[in-house]
């Protein structure tokens, strides 16, 4: 055996271990552990473009006016299949389950959940089916109640009537009296 090499200063204690040597073992392994996280994102990637194949003839029967689902595949931390805005798929901890979430102004909720992309696909079909009775609630526009105009309330023709004849009754007795003082 070969006995650590000694520096000129200090005799029996072990040369320092150089930095560089270090840095090239660290960067090997880093790349033993990269290889590896990057493997499980590739099958992760691979079993949500398996499920997007199989979700083709849903989104082939999908009306082409209709252009609320964005489906597609993100690369991120976390790949993703989305389906619209608010929904996608994802790989579970296992990186074998999908997992169907949607997002919420109440948070995350998990719509469904299963290792059989034929469940998944049934699920998604529920929720574009869902969503397209949404939009075409919202795009009829009902018309607006008319409100009832009730008629105006029918005032009686006898107050009139008997003022008038009071009136004209005064007006009467009015000229009569006049007509008597000047003959006087």
């Amino acid at each position: 055996m070969s006995e650590p090499e000694t520096s000129g200063t200090h005799p029996g204690q072990p040369r320092p271990v150089r930095l560089r040597d270090a840095l090239l073992r660290a960067r090997i392994e880093a790349a033993d552990r990269t290889g590896v996280v990057v493997d499980l994102r590739d099958a992760e990637v691979a079993r949500l473009e398996i499920l997007n194949d199989a979700l083709d003839p849903l989104f082939a029967q999908v009306p082409d006016q209709i252009d609320l689902f964005d489906r597609g595949i993100s690369q991120g931390d976390t790949p993703r299949l989305w389906i619209d805005v608010v929904a996608h798929i994802m790989m579970g901890r296992d990186k074998r389950m999908y997992r169907f979430v949607q997002d919420t102004r109440f948070g995350r909720i998990v719509l469904a959940e299963s290792h059989d992309t034929a469940v998944i696909v049934e699920a998604v079909t529920d929720y574009v089916a869902r969503r397209i009775v949404e939009r075409e609630r919202a795009m009829v526009v009902p018309p607006e109640p008319q409100a009832e105009v009730a008629p105006p309330p029918r005032r009686s023709r006898f107050w009139p009537f008997v003022l008038g004849f009071v009136l004209g009754a005064a007006a009467l007795f009015g000229l009569a009296l006049l007509a008597a003082l000047r003959s006087w």
